[in-house]
């Protein structure tokens, strides 16, 4: 038996607009993937990161979920980007310079200070167990673990606080990535790094170079590798926002 005319109608209308969508959600996530490919290929590749697993979580990790939608077409340019807060996402070449430098296994837990937009945290989620990462400011930490989240990815632990301090109920680290420039190596951070273990951060005032400390029975030791530039690393967080609006009322 045939359907009436008018519900064959129905039928198509309704399910034409359903199929156009999916073509161009399909489209839109495939000219994500080639524009992932070449970020890949051209800044990566082509400047030495050779680690198979790190080139392949690159490739993976949707970089434009973690910008603002209004710098989002820029997400896989060779440049850091605003996230907002007076915050930044890293190149896509320092996020693969750093992730490659902590020679990372799958049974690894990292600890990550400055969680930003969430997207290093995504990376590393891609090649170890387990992702602790720690951001001071509320508002950031709080839209991480929201994009995380959405991404899918259930192996990453967000906290907002101050990464001086670490996180040390859950130490000590096999490794830790440190997102944000102190002026020298804290610590605290040292204390919860396993013997055996290594240290990738961005270390100085003025002048900024990436630090791997790497920590043995004999000791701790550092090894310097390439100028940097990263926001300073804080124990605080002042909402300048909120602090003005207190001025104005004075």
């Amino acid at each position: 038996m045939k359907a009436p005319r008018s519900v064959a109608a129905l039928v198509f209308a309704l399910v034409l607009p359903a199929a156009i969508d999916g073509r161009r959600a399909g489209a839109a996530q495939d000219e994500w993937a080639t524009a992932r490919r070449g970020m890949v290929d051209s800044q990566l590749r082509a400047r030495d990161i050779r680690d198979r697993a790190v080139l392949a979580a690159m490739e993976k990790v949707p970089r434009h979920l973690f910008v603002p939608p209004e710098t989002r077409r820029r997400a896989y340019e060779d440049t850091p980007l605003p996230i907002g807060l007076e915050q930044t996402i890293s190149q896509p070449y320092i996020v693969a310079y750093m992730t490659e430098a902590l020679q990372l296994s799958r049974d690894h837990a990292v600890l990550e200070i400055g969680t930003g937009s969430g997207y290093q945290a995504a990376v590393l989620a891609e090649l170890v167990r387990d992702v602790y990462t720690i951001e001071i400011v509320p508002d950031l930490a709080d839209r991480a673990r929201r994009t995380l989240h959405e991404a899918g990815y259930r192996n990453v632990h967000v906290r907002a606080g101050n990464g001086y301090l670490g996180w040390p109920e859950r130490a000590p680290f096999p490794r830790i990535i440190v997102t944000a420039a102190p002026p020298k190596v804290p610590q605290a951070l040292v204390d919860q790094l396993a013997v055996g273990g290594n240290m990738v951060l961005p270390v100085g005032k003025d002048f900024q170079e990436m630090t791997i400390v790497t920590k043995t029975n004999r000791g701790v030791a550092q090894r310097k590798t390439i100028p940097v530039r990263f926001v300073p690393m804080v124990d605080r967080y002042i909402d300048k926002k909120a602090r003005q609006k207190e001025e104005d009322r004075r």
